[in-house]
């Protein structure tokens, strides 16, 4: 998943040179198995009217994890994703430009209650995908995981990005 900057296209150069870090990035990625600077994985939970889900969630706190997220990877397991850090809160645009499977989009304000869910969103489409409101993160998750455990716009989530009040 992308997320789409409002930022300026960098320079001809610029972007040449962005998408050779980019491509040595994947093929290092695909040399280990694993992402490319995949970070460490922290607890996040969301109180639904089920019961409580956790996850694993990997964090894409820099500009450059932003902009990448989950993009390549071509499996992401139940129970885990990527949270995205926009602090201060605001309003979100993404895309699924470069990401090869569907995920559920979970928008969420900075006083931890879903916003809005992005359901089974449609894989390398460049279609703006927007919070509609402000948002302080979104958590990215296998396509099918809100309907599966219910999670709705109005629950609560855990996690030390978002103030508990």
């Amino acid at each position: 998943m992308n997320f789409v900057s409002k930022v300026a296209q960098p320079a001809p150069r610029g972007r040449l040179l962005m998408s050779l870090v980019a491509a040595l990035g994947l093929f290092g990625s695909l040399c280990t198995g694993s992402p490319a600077g995949a970070a460490s994985f922290q607890p996040l939970e969301i109180a639904t009217k089920s019961g409580v889900q956790v996850f694993s969630v990997e964090m894409a706190t820099t500009e450059e994890e932003k902009t990448t997220g989950l993009m390549y990877r071509k499996e992401l397991p139940d129970g885990k994703g990527m949270l995205f850090d926009f602090s201060p809160e605001q309003q979100i645009s993404m895309w699924m430009k470069n990401t090869y499977i569907s995920l559920d989009m979970i928008f969420i304000r900075a006083d931890g209650r879903i916003l809005r869910i992005a359901e089974n969103t449609e894989p390398l489409s460049t279609k703006i995908i927007s919070s509609g409101g402000l948002a302080k993160g979104v958590l990215e998750v296998i396509a099918g995981t809100a309907q599966k455990y219910g999670i709705r716009p109005g629950d609560r989530v855990a996690h030390p990005l978002f103030n508990s009040r």
